[in-house]
């Protein structure tokens, strides 16, 4: 399963954007540009979580833009703009997401900053 999406404008929800999505079970690509074009992906089991956010303006038109926090060092948070069928895009980025990791066994842990502890409670810990 996949889903092509254009970025579209808040005002009638028209796509008057150069800005392309393509989300398949494996990465979501993000296409922009006329004459230069180009090209970010994120693979699937790099996303942590996904927020799904709509202003008043994209609820009348029934548009959403879609956050995807990842653990890609280029793209933190990839963020899809003003899109068709938000909720039903988010809910299978989530599932896919998770069924990458588990195919890949990759776990996303917390990066606990080891100055966070004084000597005490590092000796408690071990």
């Amino acid at each position: 399963m996949a889903f092509i999406e254009r970025k579209r404008s808040k005002f009638l929800g028209l796509p008057f954007s150069f800005t392309k999505y393509k989300i398949t079970e494996e990465k979501i690509r993000i296409t922009t540009g006329f004459l230069s074009i180009i090209e970010d992906d994120a693979y699937m089991y790099k996303i942590q979580d996904v927020r799904l956010t709509r202003s008043l303006m994209e609820r009348i038109f029934k548009l959403g833009t879609i956050t995807c926090y990842t653990g890609d060092t280029t793209h933190p948070e990839l963020i899809l703009y003003q899109i068709k069928n938000a909720s039903v895009i988010k809910d299978f980025i989530m599932q896919s997401s998770e069924e990458a990791r588990r195919k890949r066994r990759a776990l996303h842990t917390l990066n606990i900053d080891v100055d966070d502890f004084d000597e005490e409670e590092m000796e408690n810990i071990r």
